[in-house]
């Protein structure tokens, strides 16, 4: 006849490492990763991976500057080829006008998707969890994108602006002067990214691309087609100032060609673009304060 014996009772096993056993000598959990208190520059870091690292980014700046390069050196090769052309005294900067009007809505639509993108994929609930303080994340992509767009229009500006001064030099065009320069490739790259950061703003108060993108290609085109049916005498008032205020005619008198006889001039659009957008700026601050992710 067997006999049951109960099981010997064994020792309570050892506390792993990471957790502290009551009374017993582990002091507790350290992190082997150290805590580094996060800033602006590594939201910025954060945001340049992503604007880089995106399909969209490539195929708008691509698109963007073939259409700054292709239209401007086809308009310079025309004019120069054609022998009833005569530029005598006129600057041949401003045959770029053309292909940066085209070329803007590409950064239109850049500067939509960089903030109603992440909401159509919920992207921004990663980035508002990683980087919890709403107002740097709208800083760091107000500055990556506005740098980017700067440098890539800059660079585009100024190398049709050289090919074309090359290309109209027999043609009786003038020598540009030092601030005609300036104005022809500083000066107008700074209106374009102000015009995709504004868009970026629209898309965060938006939220939604199709619609942002809408509304900012209205905003550049409808006020100078609604001016041009404008035959109405009554309304030659209200023609006057959507025709001086459009967008297009902003951009031309960087070009010193400005579409009517008064109206803004010289930096007058940097400055009206610049007001524009620190408005729209602190609307998309309140609002991404107040609203939900």
């Amino acid at each position: 006849m067997s006999t049951h014996q109960p099981p010997m009772p064994q020792a309570p096993a050892a506390a792993p490492n990471w957790q502290a056993a009551p009374g017993g000598p582990y002091p507790g959990y350290t992190s082997p990763i150290p805590v580094v208190r996060t800033h602006l520059g590594h939201a910025l870091a954060s945001e340049w991976t992503k604007i880089k690292s995106v399909r969209s980014t490539m195929w708008t700046l691509g698109v963007f500057v073939l259409l700054v390069v292709g239209i401007g050196l086809l308009a310079g090769a025309v004019v120069s080829n054609s022998e009833s052309s005569d530029m005598s005294g006129e600057s041949p900067l401003g045959l770029g006008f053309f292909g940066l009007l085209l070329g803007s809505m590409c950064i239109i639509t850049l500067g939509v998707l960089t903030t109603a993108s992440e909401y159509g994929t919920g992207m921004i609930r990663t980035t508002m969890t990683a980087c919890p303080s709403r107002g740097r994340v709208l800083a760091a992509k107000a500055i990556v994108f506005f740098l980017v767009a700067f440098v890539v229009t800059l660079a585009a500006a100024s190398f049709v602006a050289m090919v074309q001064a090359s290309m109209l030099e027999g043609n009786g065009a003038r020598t540009p002067s030092g601030g005609e320069w300036l104005k022809g490739t500083v000066g107008v790259s700074l209106y374009i990214a102000l015009l995709g950061l504004l868009s970026l703003l629209v898309g965060s108060i938006i939220r939604h691309s199709a619609g942002a993108i809408t509304i900012m290609i209205g905003f550049l085109l409808a006020p100078l087609v609604i001016a041009l049916f404008m035959f109405s005498s009554s309304l030659e008032s209200v023609r006057t100032a959507l025709l001086e205020y459009s967008i297009p005619n902003q951009l031309s008198v960087f070009y010193s060609n400005s579409l009517s006889e008064s109206g803004p001039s010289g930096w007058d659009p940097l400055w009206i673009v610049l007001g524009v957008t620190a408005a729209a700026f602190a609307g998309a601050y309140a609002l991404l304060q107040q609203r939900d992710v």
